[in-house]
Parts: structure tokens; sequence; C-alpha cells
């Protein structure tokens, strides 16, 4: 069931998620995005231009945090704007023939403000990996009922 404005503060949370992220994964997203770039599936590439490895794609990244936000509102018309920094590149390991994941994205969503007349909730997502954030200033506005 969908939010509604009434049960909203502001700090709430929304929920988390942690996401696993595989090379395979970016291969899927280049082919869907049409973004293959080298430095998202080739680690000698990504090197030799001064990467600490291969990085998923910054979209990708940006649209996997977002998900969250997207299932708490239900409707994911809802969400009427989302906005964020780059600030660090997701590193993906080569994990190629076992379970593992290259990478995790780490996501929590907090309620960061609220719009009585427009009947908005601002979702402020933390999003980190590997220990640093990854996207900073990082917000959805979500209409609500």
């Amino acid at each position: 069931m969908s939010p509604t404005f009434e049960e909203l503060t502001v700090g709430q949370e929304i929920g988390t998620r942690s996401i696993d992220v595989t090379r395979q994964d970016l291969v899927k997203y280049a082919g869907a995005s049409g973004d293959f770039n080298p430095i998202h599936w080739n680690e000698s590439f990504a090197t030799s231009v001064e990467l600490p490895g291969v990085i998923a794609h910054g979209m990708f990244t940006m649209g996997a945090a977002v998900q969250l936000v997207s299932d708490w509102a239900v409707d994911p018309a809802a969400v009427v704007d989302y906005q964020t920094r780059f600030t660090k590149p997701v590193l993906v390991t080569d994990t190629t023939g076992t379970d593992e994941a290259g990478a995790v994205i780490d996501v929590t969503g907090v309620v960061g403000a609220l719009d009585a007349d427009a009947r908005t909730a601002r979702i402020d997502l933390t999003v980190v990996a590997g220990g640093q954030k990854v996207l900073m200033k990082s917000q959805a506005v979500v209409k609500v009922s």
C-alpha cells in the first residue's frame, strides 16, 4: 500500500537495501543503455586510464539506488524528481565463476522534507559502496496521497 502524507514525518526511515553487483550486471546494463565504454567491463583498459579497476556505470548506480524509493512509493510514477551528485566510482571486482558479488551498494532512505501544499515528500538517500559514499545529495521527490 502506498504511503499517505499524514503517515510521514521528517527523519522517518523508509527502508534500506543492499544491492549485489557483478560484472555480468554491468554487461547487461551496457546492452540495455548502449553505453559500452570499456571502463565498465575491461579491467586492463580501466587500469590503463588510471582507474582502480572496472567501475559501475554512474546511471546504473543512480537507478539501483532510486529503486528503493520507487518500491516504497508503490507507483514509480509518483517519483516526480530525482537528483544526485556522483562522488566516487563503484569498483566491481571480477568474481566470474563464483556466486559472490563484485560490489555491494547499500542504500538507506529517509524522509528529508515534507511539502503539505504539494503533498510531496523529499526522500534523502545515503548510498555507500566499499565503505564510501558514492552518491551525494541523492534526493527524490515523491507525490503522496
